[in-house]
């Protein structure tokens, strides 16, 4: 059965401040026929102008801008009957203001293509939005205008090739897909690059994710995407050629011979194209904003979900309930506020009871742990996969019908897990997920949940229910149906969703309060998906997740100076053999490292506070850089293998001196006034850096 409702989209807009119509400078023309002259709009630093074969060029007043591309473009294309058409001819644009909580104008254009019998019609609606200037969205309607029905096989928006200026590397691109190779999010591109970014299931367990790529040079930076409120089975896909040019779009492949008929009509999703200056901070933020803007709601932020965490990952899933007890004094000691009870609780996925060989007394054992837990002073987390059931689980017993069934008739499985996925929108599934979340948060008495799994990040098409694209699109409203039973239940409870090494879903971000870096390979890995969450989603407490999972296991600095949560999952010594706890034990010497780290975290709190990622391209700025600001004082954080030599502290106030305190080894850099922002410094791996404003020179 459909949830019938959009718990993440709100009923009403965001009440937006307007700006002044003087960001909007517009030339155009109207009801023309077959006219020569482009249609030309001012928005912001982008221009953009479409010509009589309805192409388009994209320019910027952006200083220092370089050319994008040399001459109009085919921005749009259908393929019809084997053919891509590019080109339609100029008949008529009209244009008009848009009121209303997102003001604005909009223009629709319209275009004709005759060839060979084959008639369309093209209606190009533009937008451009007051309240975020740099940014036109387009709609495309193609009418078949025929006499007989055709084939189509595919429509492309936002189709432009970039220029290279020379740079090395050439571009950076920020590209929001998920494979099962868990690569990075950010990375610089070369020649023979290609990645299609489908932003449906691109493996077994892995799929979904931001449908945005923003692809930038050291002067521009150039993002496209779709504005749709529910996830969409559509490519986003990113090509260097030879050359170094740079080809971006979205695209909308349909089915084996898709018949489009006489006189019907197909219409694109509404794109946009998004132009700033620096790396892809800027342009997430922008379309972060706009979503909420049309209905995107995200939950607020939650104080708990800012307080370190340790994780009894550490002992594996083969864990005893001595070992994470024992663990906890120390926990308490390094002032740590969470313990989390991972995977290996359970007898399977999908039958939520606790395993009798670490729990013989079953439910009352759970229970007593959390007592444990709470008797600490501690908070306590549960692990927990809810889109996931074993074969021959309680679960699917039960329920057989809530397994999603795939267009050949067989269950969907999810390989990592050896399990069956669960429709997200089927009644069943709904019911059971609301009788687990009980049994966590009110039966048991945790405080949080750490959702878990790359499968949870999409799912495909459920072809048991009418309409097989409900499930994908309704797995939003699954997630807050769980954020909204738990914070009923408990109204401070921590929400995580770890979707492991996936980009995750922009959609699903909507109902945690806290996000985590969710099986990082790297420590680079842990700072650019921090960026990404402090983009989308700046509020969201973002967890770095633990420090083991770090470069050498203890780059605590990764995730310090990103504003991120700290994590661990530590193991003392115990009574068993147990060879992969070894590898995590807290050593006398890892204990003071491990120490000063969360006493420093305790004492600073930047997680909680404003970061400022406009200030520095992570892509091109040299040391890597990043700044949070807390009452007044700037917080940098620098990191490279070895760096000797200036660097710049930017964002600092005008007219304003500053005294710079290396704050991790307590030493004061000396003073500089914001009209010199430089100082040469020498450090290895990272180097934290607080500039307090002083009036004393």
């Amino acid at each position: 059965m459909k949830m019938q409702s959009k718990y993440y989209i709100r009923k009403k807009f965001l009440n937006l401040t307007l700006v002044l119509f003087a960001m909007l400078a517009i030339t155009a023309f109207a009801n023309s026929e077959e006219s020569e002259e482009p249609l030309k709009i001012n928005h912001g630093n982008l221009v953009f102008e479409v010509n009589a074969n309805l192409h388009t060029r994209l320019t910027s007043t952006l200083p220092g801008t370089k050319p994008i591309m040399l001459d109009y473009q085919p921005s749009e294309k259908i393929i019809i009957d084997n053919m891509m058409i590019t080109d339609f001819a100029l008949k008529d644009v009209k244009e008009k203001a848009l009121k209303g909580e997102l003001s604005g104008r909009e223009w629709m254009v319209k275009g004709v293509f005759t060839k060979n019998g084959l008639k369309l019609e093209k209606y190009l609606k533009l937008i451009a939005y007051d309240d975020f200037p740099g940014l036109i969205t387009r709609e495309v309607q193609y009418v078949n205008a025929s006499n007989e029905d055709v084939f189509i096989e595919k429509w492309i928006n936002e189709n432009y090739k970039i220029l290279p200026q020379g740079d090395e590397p050439p571009f950076w691109a920020f590209q929001g897909s998920s494979s099962s190779s868990r690569s990075d999010w950010i990375k610089p591109l070369e020649p023979g690059y290609y990645q299609k970014n489908y932003m449906g299931m691109n493996d077994t367990d892995y799929g979904g994710g931001i449908p945005v790529t923003s692809v930038w040079r050291p002067d521009i930076n150039i993002a496209v995407g779709h504005l749709s409120l529910t996830p969409e089975l559509i490519n986003l896909p990113t090509e260097m050629f030879r050359d170094s040019k740079v080809l971006v779009g979205i695209s909308k492949e349909f089915g084996e011979r898709t018949v489009f008929k006489t006189k019907d009509t197909i219409s694109t999703l509404e794109t946009f194209v998004s132009i700033t200056k620096g790396d892809y901070y800027d342009n997430l933020a922008r379309y972060s904003k706009l979503m909420q803007a049309k209905g995107i709601e995200i939950v607020e932020p939650e104080a708990a979900a800012f307080e370190p965490i340790w994780c009894a990952w550490g002992y594996g899933r083969e864990f005893t309930m001595e070992e994470v007890v024992n663990t906890l004094p120390k926990v308490k000691d390094l002032g740590i506020d969470w313990a989390v009870l991972d995977d290996g609780f359970q007898v399977a996925e999908g039958d939520w009871r606790p395993a009798s060989n670490r729990f013989p007394e079953g439910e009352d054992a759970i229970k007593k742990l959390v007592e444990k837990i709470h008797g600490y002073g501690l908070k306590a987390k549960i692990w927990w996969t809810p889109l996931a059931a074993d074969p021959g689980s309680q679960a699917l017993e039960q329920h057989p019908n809530m397994k999603i069934i795939q267009e050949n008739g067989a269950p969907q499985f999810i390989t990592w897990w050896n399990a069956y996925y669960l429709s997200p929108t089927k009644e069943e599934t709904i019911e059971h997920t609301k009788n687990i979340v009980d049994l966590f948060l009110n039966e048991w008495d945790f405080d949080g949940l750490k959702m878990d799994g790359q499968h949870m990040n999409a799912v495909a098409p459920d072809y048991s229910l009418q309409n097989p694209l409900e499930a994908p699109q309704g797995l939003p409203d699954f997630f807050h149906m769980i954020y909204a039973e738990a914070r009923q239940i408990k109204p401070n409870a921590v929400i995580e969703n770890c979707p492991c090494g996936t980009c995750m879903s922009y959609y699903n971000m909507a109902s945690m309060n806290q996000a985590v870096s969710s099986d990082p390979l790297s420590s680079w890995q842990i700072r650019h998906k921090g960026k990404t969450y402090k983009a989308l989603v700046p509020k969201t407490a973002y967890y770095g997740d633990h420090v083991e999972l770090s470069d050498n296991g203890n780059d605590f600095a990764s995730s310090f100076g990103i504003g991120a949560v700290l994590g661990t999952k530590f193991t003392v010594p115990s009574s068993r053999e147990n060879e992969e706890s070894s590898k995590f034990l807290l050593t006398e010497e890892k204990e003071k490292i491990w120490r000063k780290w969360f006493s420093l975290y305790n004492e600073k709190m930047l997680s909680k506070e404003e970061y400022l990622g406009s200030l520095y391209d992570i892509g091109y700025d040299k040391p890597e850089a990043h700044v949070i600001k807390k009452n007044g004082s700037l917080y940098y954080a620098f990191y490279a293998d070895s760096w000797n030599g200036k660097i710049e502290l930017r964002g600092l106030a005008e007219n304003t001196k500053y005294v710079l305190i290396n704050y991790f080894d307590n030493i004061e850099l000396g003073r500089i006034q914001s009209s010199n922002p430089f100082v040469d410094v020498s450090f290895k791996k990272f180097l934290l850096i607080e500039a307090q404003p002083s009036g004393d020179f």
